[in-house]
Formats: structure tokens, sequence, C-alpha cells
């Protein structure tokens, strides 16, 4: 009788049976724990959070004279300020703040007087020239989500937040046998009729560029019960196993017997060319495929059918690299002097992708692991314009882009918790967030470069939240406000609040230092509306023009001891131990405009903020109320 494949049935069926029918059996991945600094390239078993914020310490950004800012005031060209010996220390970069001092005075501009006084022909002003604590990365924030890959930029913030150890998803190791009677080691001179191996090289080098280890056996010549040996040893110390050649017709075609006398056969015959005698096999939770034994053949079924279950083991989406037209969302300034690479956030909004410049700072390693794609500015440009199209070369695949949800508007903590668990949901989703304050929200969803904005922004009429802004800057309508949470918002002190503060009242208090949110956020116009409220004078508040961009952010400074208050809410006081003087509850809502309210991303997310463990993630952060989460509160 002649030989007769089991199946020919069309790839797409053939690579979606194989991966539920692994799926079914097990097939996955387990955890292992790795020293941060050897991570990259890995891919994170959950979320990873900061253990210390970067730097954890004040300090200087330049070399130059630390000095307490006041001194200085008044310095002009020609009224200059000199300071004593002793009214200053000299630092480098790097080196932490002396006690006393809120300035860095670069030393390009210090004169020198004989005696070792300095002489400044300028003004300095507070806080200018010292890196914050948490600048870069605040203890306690989320660095990865579950099934991110690790960057290098990724792996040096870890271990600069103090995470020194990260749970990832263990490599799978992938056995590559060869076979034939025909096949030898590689050699300069094959006698006739032999065919120096070479498959394995190029199967070796797909899949270390896949994330697995291969481990290639020895030629095993054509012979049923060496097959079968051999097979039997590599299933032992394998996760997947590839049976290079004998899956054809040939009389020496022995690999479909072989892999149903060591587990089961699914499809043995694929409707392609090349590649149709591949068969796909599994023993229990390891597949098994057997390998045409053509290159070209071969390279096309790792391609189409092994690849797959690697993305699977991995929680991952296809990744093809490759560049992408972009309408920048703010301008960018250069010098003539350099050709600078811009790192920026990518995403789809609306039919456009969106390209927003992520910070330039040196400093600023989170910068490079958020980026999405660089953006060159040839040598002799000033800049590029909001609004330009830009051509970016992609850091990841356009079609991950595709599935980016960009949120950007007021900052809270949920927005990550979100994020994780909508990547668990669907790996081929993701969130690019972005804090810019409520206002900054609004106005990006006006001009169509965001998915969605969280806001709570204070009517000081009524004391409603959201809905009076909505009315004013949307008034032809088009939008959804859809309710979060409810969130408690105080003032965040030290521990054991060594100060004595008992509310806003005593912001304008003498020796008492406030760390401020940035203009146009939710939390900077609720201060605002209570100073005004207990007659507080903003500006007798010091510290009022001290901003930072997040509730984390201003957390770090109370605990690290640069700040005695700031206006924040109940989670970012708990994660950094602080003391928590209650001011009011706010409502937290996500500003979603109808032209993103049906994609699968926005779906997914209230899906997420619907869920149980949504409220159990918030129930740990603290400081939440949750009433109907992902229900429209307003339409437009």
């Amino acid at each position: 009788m002649a030989f007769q494949y089991l199946t020919n049935i069309p790839l797409d069926q053939a690579r979606e049976e194989y991966r539920a029918w692994m799926a079914e059996g097990g097939f996955a991945a387990g955890a292992e724990e790795v020293p941060a600094g050897e991570s990259w390239g890995r891919t994170t078993a959950r979320a990873v959070y900061a253990g210390i914020s970067a730097p954890h310490y004040l300090a200087s950004a330049m070399d130059g004279i630390a000095l307490e800012a006041a001194r200085t005031y008044g310095a002009t060209e020609t009224t200059p300020v000199t300071l004593p010996p002793g009214a200053f220390q000299v630092v480098d970069t790097g080196d932490p703040v002396p006690e006393g001092c809120d300035g860095v005075v670069m030393i390009e501009e210090v004169v020198w007087e004989e005696d070792g006084a300095a002489r400044l022909h300028a003004p300095a002003v507070p806080w200018q020239h010292i890196r914050q604590v948490g600048e870069d990365i605040c203890a306690g924030e989320m660095l990865l989500t579950a099934y991110a890959v690790i960057t290098p930029a990724a792996a040096g913030a870890m271990l600069a937040s103090g995470v020194t150890r990260v749970p990832v998803l263990k490599k799978p190791v992938v056995g590559i046998i060869p076979t034939g009677d025909e096949i030898v080691p590689p050699t300069d001179r094959p006698r006739p009729g032999a065919i120096p191996e070479f498959n394995s090289a190029i199967f070796s080098g797909m899949l270390a560029g896949w994330g697995a280890e291969p481990l290639v056996f020895p030629i095993v010549p054509d012979r049923p019960e060496a097959l079968a040996r051999a097979l039997e040893t590599a299933l032992e110390r394998c996760d997947i196993v590839l049976l290079g050649a004998g899956s054809s017709a040939g009389r020496e075609d022995y690999a479909a017997g072989v892999i149903r006398q060591a587990g089961e056969v699914l499809r043995h015959g694929i409707a392609i060319r090349p590649g149709k005698p591949a068969i796909l096999g599994r023993r229990k939770n390891k597949p098994i495929l057997g390998v045409p034994g053509y290159p070209v053949s071969g390279i096309l079924v790792l391609e189409e059918l092994l690849k797959p279950l690697l993305l699977d083991w991995y929680h991952a989406a296809p990744l093809p690299p490759e560049t992408g037209r972009a309408v920048l969302s703010r301008p960018v300034l250069s010098g003539l002097k350099y050709q600078e690479f811009v790192r920026v956030r990518l995403g789809r909004v609306d039919g456009e992708m969106i390209a927003t410049p992520l910070d330039r700072g040196s400093g600023m390693v989170t910068s490079f692991m958020k980026a999405d794609g660089i953006l060159a500015i040839p040598q002799g440009t000033e800049g590029i314009q909001a609004g330009s199209r830009v051509t970016v070369r992609l850091l990841r695949p356009a079609a991950e882009l595709e599935g980016r949800l960009v949120i950007t508007g007021s900052h809270d903590p949920l927005l990550d918790e979100a994020a994780d668990l909508l990547r668990q949901r669907d790996r081929s989703l993701g969130m690019a967030s972005s804090h810019v304050g409520s206002m900054g929200g609004i106005m990006a969803v006006r001009r169509g470069e965001a998915h969605g904005a969280g806001l709570h922004l204070l009517d000081e009429k009524d004391g409603s939240y959201n809905r009076s802004y909505l009315e004013r800057y949307f008034p032809q309508g088009g939008i959804r406000l859809v309710e979060c949470v409810g969130r408690a918002q105080g003032l965040m002190v030290a521990k054991g609040n060594p100060k004595g503060l008992r509310g806003v009242e005593d912001l304008g208090r003498p020796g008492v230092r406030y760390v401020n949110r940035q203009k146009g956020s939710g939390t900077r116009v609720l201060l605002d509306y209570l100073c005004q409220k207990a007659g507080v004078d903003t500006g007798a508040v010091s510290g009022y023009q001290r901003e930072e961009p997040t509730h984390t952010a201003v957390a770090a400074q109370i605990a690290a001891g640069s700040g005695d208050a700031g206006l924040g809410i109940l989670s970012a006081a708990r994660l950094y131990d602080l003391d928590f003087l209650p001011v009011c509850q706010e409502q937290y809502d996500l500003l979603i405009p109808d032209s993103a309210w049906d994609t699968p991303m926005v779906k997914m997310l209230l899906e997420v903020m619907e869920s149980e463990a949504f409220a159990r993630r918030l129930q740990r952060l603290g400081g939440y109320t949750l009433e109907k989460p992902g229900q429209v509160r307003l339409r437009l």
C-alpha cells in the first residue's frame, strides 16, 4: 500500500490546533529567580516593584558649590554676592547635598577670591542642580508588568531601585536530534554522498533569538530503535524536542512511528510547501515536532509552528521590527551641534500613530525602559514642531503598538495595577500612561492624542468633581466619564507628625517645607481651593513652587526628610509609612472619547476595572472606595 500522510490541513488550523492541544496538556513555563543585573532579555513572571528610590538621597547634579539659595538673592552682574568660606561646600556630581543646603551652583559660574570666598553674579534658585529623592524611580512604583521583556535599561532601573533578584519565566530547553545515515558532522572535506549536518546550527540560532536554550544531540542513524532511544534521552532533558528529518514518505522515514510510540501524534502533514511532512506530536506537556530535512522546509516549520509555542510559553505577541510614521504630540527642541535621538512612547489613537517624547535627562534610566521608539533629529536642526509627521525607529513591534492603550492625565497607582491586569488578560494589549495632570489629560483628549485621561478636578462652586470642566471644554460632546474610585486625599507628613501639623491652615507656618504637585493637576487645584478656604497665602508656603509629577514622588520627598508635608492620596502615604491627615474624599474618574469607546483596549480596560482582582489590588493599596467602577457617570 502506498504511503499516505495522515492529514493535509491548512496551516492556520494546524497552528491553532497544536497550540490548543499543548495548552490542554499543560505546556507552560515555570518561574525562577535570577540576578537583576543578568536578567536582560528574560521575561518577568509577575509584576516587579522598586525596592528603594533612585536616587535614594538628595544628590548634586553638577560639580560646584552647595549653599543656601536665599544667601545669593540679589546677585547680578553689577552687584555680585560674595560668600565667605564656610558659607558653602564644594561638591562633585553625585555627592550628597550637605545639610542646610538647598541649591548647587555650577563650578563654571563661581569666581574664586584669593581668600577662598566665592563670588556669584547670579542668584541661585532653590533646588537647582539637585537630583531629588525618587527623581527617576520612587520606591514601591511598578517597574515592569507581568510578562514584560526585560531590557538592559530595565535591568539597570531595577538595580538602581534596590531590586537585586527578579522572578522570570524559565527558558525552554529545546532538544535538536539530527538524523540520517547520510548526515555527518560538518567538515571541509565530506565524502561523496555525505551531507554535513548544518540544520542544527540554523535552528539553534533561531531558537536562541526566540529566548530558548538549544541543546544539540549527536547524529542518529536511520534505525527505529536508535531514534527511539535518542528521543527518550531528549525528552528526559528537554522541554521541547525537534526530531530532524525522517518525517517524509521515504523508506527510512521512521519519525512518525517513533513519535507515536513515545507519545501521541496530532497531525502528520500540513498543507504548506515547503514543509508539508511536518509532524505535530507530544508526550504529556512536551511538544515533539518532526521537522523536514530540507533546511528551507525546516526553517518554515519552525517559524510557523514552533515559534507560536514559544510565544505562548512567554505570554508574548509577535514582535516584528520595523519603522513607522507618527504624529509628534509635543514640540522637541534640539541643539544645532548634535544629531539627537529622542526616546518616544507610541500608541495609535483615532487612526493616527501618536509619538510622545519621553524625558531626555541623562539620569532618567526609566525613559529608555519605557521607550517604544527612537526619533532621530538631524544635526543642524533646532527641533521639530508639535503636530509634525515623523519617522520613528521602532523598539517594539508595530503589532504590539496597535494594542497599546494610551492613558494620560492625573496620576494614580491604580493605572499601573490596571495595566498589569490588562497584560495578564490579553498579552497583545498594553498600556502607555503619562502623568501630565488632570487638565493636561483633558487637553490631550481634545487633541485626539489619548484613549483616556484620569481626572479629579474639583468645582469650587458646588464641591462636585469633573462634570463642569467637561461641559466647559467639550461643548460639542463626544465624551464619556467613567467612574473609577473614590479616594482619600490628605496631608502626608513624616511618622509621628514632628511638625505638629493639624491641616492645610498650618502650611504657611515658618519652618514648614511643602512639596507640591505640578500646575494643572487635580491635587494642585484642590490645594489652592483649600488654602483659599483656610485663608492661607500660597506665596507664604515654603516649597509651593517645588513640583513633583506623582503622589509617590511627593511621598518620597517627605519620607527622605527633604519636605515636611504634601497633599496626596492615602495609598502613597501607606507606601512610605507616612502619617496621613485626611482632608477630603474625592472622585477619580476616567475620561474616554467616543472615538475610543468601542476599541478592544478600552473594552478590556473596563472589564478589568469591574473585576474582583482589581478590587483586591486597590484594597491592598488602601484609601479607595469602589461603588460602580467601569460604569458611565456622564455622557456628553
